[in-house]
């Protein structure tokens, strides 16, 4: 049957509909799952477009029903840990609602790129949008253009209701409070880079957390996210040594802060105390194993396909934000006086 009807070439809907004996308007309904066609008539085309390995052009459907059944995810920076981890989540939950993800990674966090980066989605005729971007600037650009596509932005904590997010601020504040409860009272933070949301948050959270307990705080330390400018951080503070623990607004930052203090002969957690964030795979298995705040990507993904489809009930729609769990390992301690 199949040889029949591709002679050389895909078989086409009109080769699907000649078979089954039906008409291509007939197929075409089966395809988009239309209520009025009989069951013995729906398996029957289902049968010969399984025989025939028919595979529906989705360019030519959306011309006829307008809808790609795609979501288009708008990320940058997406080779991190959380951006990455969020995308994944996303492609399983849309997968699952029926949905294919078609992202674009901006090269560059510009307004033209930015611009490029969305235009590019909207011209794939996407059903609706995931901004996983967590520069100022993206959003900027993302409000300024005034899309009208349903759309949620993910890693924000701008309150609205088409924002999704994991608490920043709270998961900042439990790693402080850690190493507060341990009896730590000298400690730095090493942040993320400006102009990241989440960066900021985190900063905001350890200040916060600080102030509330009544512990001196220094100014944070603004980094690239990167172990290797952990590792420079590292050997920099330890010309003047006058800190107990280090919260790491990451954990690649965290490996390159413990690599720089084994480095120079001391112990972590004994004569330092680290902690970190995101809770990468890896992060158990560095030495020590990292103390470290787990995001729930996992959740995060589901709850965006969700209220974009519409289909989040009032009870999650109504929350602020997951929010992540301390996970105490081996890299903090009380210190040692």
């Amino acid at each position: 049957m199949a040889d029949e009807s591709r002679a050389g070439r895909a078989p086409s809907i009109r080769d699907v509909a000649r078979i089954a004996g039906v008409s291509h308007q007939t197929v075409s309904r089966v395809l988009n799952d239309h209520p009025s066609i009989r069951v013995e008539t729906r398996a029957r085309v289902q049968q010969v477009m399984d025989d025939l390995q028919y595979r529906p052009n989705r360019a030519a459907r959306v011309l006829v029903t307008s809808r790609s059944q795609t979501i288009g995810v708008l990320a940058s920076a997406a080779s991190m840990y959380g951006p990455a981890s969020s995308i994944q989540a996303l492609e399983q939950a849309a997968r699952a609602e029926g949905y294919f993800v078609n992202t674009v990674n901006l090269d560059g966090t510009d307004r033209d790129s930015i611009e490029r980066g969305l235009n590019h989605l909207l011209d794939q005729a996407v059903e609706g949008l995931v901004v996983i971007a967590p520069q100022v600037r993206v959003f900027e650009t993302f409000h300024d253009m005034n899309i009208s596509l349903p759309f949620v932005t993910l890693q924000s904590t701008v309150a609205s209701q088409n924002a999704l997010s994991v608490d920043q601020i709270t998961g900042a504040r439990l790693a402080t409070r850690h190493l507060i409860d341990l009896g730590h009272r000298n400690i730095y933070h090493l942040a993320g880079p400006q102009d990241w949301i989440e960066a900021e948050a985190r900063m905001h959270g350890f200040l916060s957390e600080m102030s509330d307990r009544d512990v001196a705080a220094t100014a944070p330390i603004l980094g690239d996210w990167t172990a290797e400018f952990g590792y420079y951080a590292g050997r920099e503070l330890l010309r003047v040594r006058d800190f107990t623990a280090i919260f790491s607004s990451n954990d690649q930052m965290a490996l390159g802060l413990i690599h720089a203090i084994r480095e120079a002969g001391l112990d972590v957690p004994r004569d330092v105390s680290i902690v970190g964030f995101d809770d990468i795979p890896e992060s158990a298995h560095f030495w020590p194993p990292l103390t470290t705040v787990r995001q729930d990507f996992a959740e995060l993904g589901r709850r965006a396909i969700a209220l974009l489809l519409g289909t989040l009930d009032d009870q999650i729609a109504g929350q602020p934000g997951l929010v992540p769990d301390l996970i105490v390992r081996g890299s903090t301690a009380p210190p040692i006086f």
